[in-house]
């Protein structure tokens, strides 16, 4: 485990360079591609690397603090199966990041070169990474706060325009649906329904 300071200075990309950075986005491919980064969140506000991790049915990212943090989306606030790990395209997360040591603060769990757009991965579509496997869901995976804080109001804007809307430049949520460890370099296929 390699742990990651939150307090890097803010990087803030303007919307222009955002905008024609999306050019290499689309590129991503579209049927396998690598799992370039593995990040928990051990406890609030710090990141942690790591070269393999299990994906587990019930705690998502073994070491991830994922089902303690609870959801607002959820009735009783308890964690939502339906966003058991997060998913960002590493060239999306690379772009608003500015710098790679600050790709880990987007908060997301897994970093694919992958074509994660909706016509792409629709719901249902399964990733196999390593002995694992994860399912799209349809539960929204916005920005935050947070996320404007560290990459900028441009940056959280363009992850709502509808190109980023298509793209899911914040990212996918997915459910476990195998469970097995995950390693950095493995291949992400892409199961369709």
């Amino acid at each position: 485990m390699h742990p990651v300071n939150p307090d890097h200075e803010p990087f803030h990309r303007d919307a222009g360079s955002l905008e024609s950075g999306l050019a290499d986005v689309r590129l991503s491919p579209a049927d396998a591609g690598p799992l370039e980064l593995i990040v928990t969140r051990p406890v609030l506000g710090e990141r942690a690397l790591h070269d393999e991790a299990e994906v587990d049915l019930v705690l998502g990212i073994a070491g991830d603090t994922w089902i303690e943090r609870g959801s607002r989306r959820t009735p009783d606030g308890s964690a939502n199966p339906e966003a058991q790990v997060t998913v960002m395209n590493i060239r999306a997360a690379r772009l608003v990041a500015g710098t790679e040591d600050r790709v880990p603060l987007a908060g997301d769990q897994l970093y694919v070169d992958l074509d994660l757009s909706t016509d792409n991965l629709p719901t249902g579509t399964l990733l196999e990474i390593g002995g694992a496997a994860l399912r799209v869901t349809d539960a929204p995976h916005t920005g935050c706060a947070k996320f404007s804080e560290r990459f900028g109001v441009d940056a959280l804007r363009a992850t709502a325009t509808p190109d980023g809307k298509l793209l899911r430049l914040r990212g996918i949520n997915t459910a476990v649906v195998r469970q097995g460890v995950v390693r950095r370099g493995d291949t992400v296929r892409v199961v369709r329904p």
